[in-house]
């Protein structure tokens, strides 16, 4: 349930929602009893002060016997539970009970008397919580006729001031603002409810099932959604999402089409071409062999055994290009085993410093010690790094370094052996560089655009990879990487050697 963001939202909402009119409620029912209580204590402090001033004219034209009438009298009160006059030792000397005179003051009031605080709330059974007032009544000249002159307090005035009154009074506002507050609540409560589930949850929602409908492929689906928030925003940015999806995938299905038209064409050339080329290769076995004897009963001064020299040059070319063209068409399976790839690049290096372009190159060859053999076909492999070095030669016409350099580099948890084939000619331009292993593609006069395609197949083949890097200031790096042999292969090669 609360795995939902909507839900989450408005359950988190309520409980900040209930928990702040809570606790206003809390204060603002405290700050009103404060009130209430104050207002008893303002109306108590009152009578007190009515009583006070009673007894003191009373006194003063010696009427003594009407203070306990005017108690009495005072006593009366509906809120008032008791009116006395107490002795600073403690013993009621009048009251408006005439039966407590004489009688020790209630500990509470007494107590109340000894502090600086004039007044205090106190549990008075059978009248419940009362508020007690006490006042000094000071011995003045007036008194000295009948009190003498060296008591300072001739006694404290005492009332009780009831608070049933008061109290039901905040039981009554305390229930009304509770049930205000509880209603405002709910009330709250619902009109969020109410704002998130029909603005946020349900246009999410939408959107949810929506995007479900996308992810199963139809990408027809729309959402409409008039409102201009941040949910509409994202409905917009989901509906323009699926547009440019369709956009992609009309544009994909369509390049898909013609790749596969383009596919269908190449492989009917290549079959046509694997075609001629048997054709072609007989003829040109016979042609060169007739070719090579004519040239012997010729004498090397006669002019036309140079031009036989060249036509069977050039037959060798074509003999080389129908080579290619099978080769490419269908591929030899390597016959794979754990071989020296460092002798295979001593022995290749060696036959290719032969070729008549190798006059002004600089050979630097870093062969790395104890290199792991690699798990390749060592033909497939020399006629690789051949084409490989050749090119370099190549594109070093007027001289340059050929570097070769070994190592090994881990690759998704196996280990490879790596081989650099460096030239520093004038590089590769970029806009032929990414064509290079493209069938067919070749720059050069002679070229049949078929030597790196080659490689880069029979690379494959091997589970390997190859790649070139290339720039006019340092020349061009090709890297091939072979899957070094490791234990279980050689122990099994050993074993298949055995039987």
């Amino acid at each position: 349930m609360f795995k939902s963001l909507t839900t989450r939202i408005i359950v988190t909402t309520i409980t900040l929602l209930v928990g702040g009119i809570f606790m206003f409620a809390t204060f603002n029912v405290r700050h009103q009893q404060s009130q209430l209580i104050e207002s008893a204590r303002e109306s108590a402090e009152l009578l007190l002060h009515t009583v006070e001033s009673s007894i003191y004219n009373t006194m003063h034209l010696g009427n003594v016997q009407d203070v306990s009438t005017i108690l009495s009298m005072v006593g009366q009160h509906n809120q008032l539970v008791g009116v006395r006059i107490f002795h600073p030792q403690g013993v009621i000397l009048r009251s408006s009970n005439a039966s407590e005179v004489g009688r020790a003051v209630n500990a509470n009031d007494y107590n109340l008397y000894q502090t600086p605080k004039n007044y205090g709330i106190f549990d008075l059974p059978p009248y419940g919580d009362v508020l007690s007032m006490v006042k000094p009544i000071y011995n003045e000249p007036v008194c000295h006729t009948c009190h003498g002159s060296k008591a300072r307090v001739i006694g404290i005035l005492n009332i009780n001031y009831s608070l049933k009154r008061t109290q039901a009074q905040m039981l009554e506002a305390s229930r009304i603002f509770i049930a205000s507050s509880v209603a405002i609540t709910l009330f709250l409560a619902v009109t969020i409810l109410f704002i998130l589930h029909n603005f946020v949850k349900k246009p999410l929602d939408r959107m949810i099932e929506k995007m479900s409908q996308v992810e199963k492929g139809d990408l027809n689906v729309r959402i409409d959604y008039h409102r201009n928030d941040e949910i509409g925003r994202l409905i917009d940015s989901f509906n323009s999402m699926v547009d440019r999806l369709d956009a992609a995938k009309t544009e994909l299905e369509q390049f898909h089409f013609q790749q596969l038209e383009q596919a269908d064409r190449l492989a009917s050339i290549g079959e046509m071409a694997a075609g001629i080329a048997h054709e072609i290769k007989n003829p040109l076995a016979g042609i060169s062999a007739a070719l090579s004897i004519i040239r012997d009963d010729i004498t090397v001064a006669d002019p036309r055994n140079a031009i036989l020299g060249e036509v069977l040059q050039q037959v060798q070319r074509l003999d080389k290009t129908v080579n290619d063209l099978l080769f490419f068409g269908k591929p030899s399976l390597p016959e794979l085993t754990c071989i020296d790839i460092n002798y295979i690049l001593e022995t290749t290096c060696k036959f290719a410093s032969q070729h008549r372009s190798v006059m002004n190159i600089k050979k630097e060859i870093n062969l790395a010690p104890d290199l792991p053999p690699v798990y390749a076909d060592g033909k497939q492999m020399q006629q690789v790094f051949l084409n490989l070095i050749l090119n370099a030669f190549q594109a070093m016409a007027g001289g340059g370094t050929l570097t070769i350099t070994t190592g090994t580099v881990m690759r998704q948890g196996r280990e490879y052996v790596s081989i650099d084939v460096a030239d520093t000619g004038s590089g590769i331009p970029p806009q032929v560089l990414e064509k290079i292993f493209t069938p067919f593609f070749t720059t050069k006069a002679q070229g049949t655009g078929l030597g790196l395609p080659i490689c880069c197949k029979l690379i494959k083949l091997h589970d390997g990879d190859i790649r070139v890097s290339s720039d006019d200031r340092h020349g061009t790096i090709f890297t091939v990487e072979l899957p070094a042999c490791n234990t279980h292969e050689i122990d099994s090669l050993r074993r298949e050697d055995e039987t």
